[in-house]
């Protein structure tokens, strides 16, 4: 559960690193390019020991997969509450695929 935690805390700091910026488009590029490595900084402090830690449990992939499903619950909240933007029935169903892809990656064959 650690893993988990970890992962999810390195995720809201990265889709703020690599897209929160979108929200101040008048800014000048490099001004979004420093604040994002910052903001990437911090996400990186969580992320890496939650894939030490996962490692000890979970393979790389079923890392990998974590990851990327908390990656899309992160930034369907993001980008609906942040951006403004709306959640569309096609991203609903790209979700529903990657539910599959953990079923695939987490079961014992």
């Amino acid at each position: 559960m650690k893993t988990v935690v970890l992962l999810t805390i390195s995720n809201v700091f990265m889709t703020f690193a690599w897209y929160g910026h979108l929200k101040y488009k008048n800014s000048p590029l490099w001004i979004a390019v420093f604040v994002s490595w910052l903001i990437a900084f911090v996400e990186y402090c969580f992320q890496v020991p939650a894939n030490r830690i996962g490692h000890y449990h979970y393979t790389a992939a079923q890392l990998k997969t974590i990851q990327e499903v908390i990656t899309l619950v992160v930034f369907s909240v993001f980008s609906i509450v942040y951006l403004k933007e709306g959640l569309r029935w096609n991203y609903l169903v790209g979700f529903l695929m990657m539910i599959a892809a953990v079923f695939f990656i987490f079961r014992k064959w």
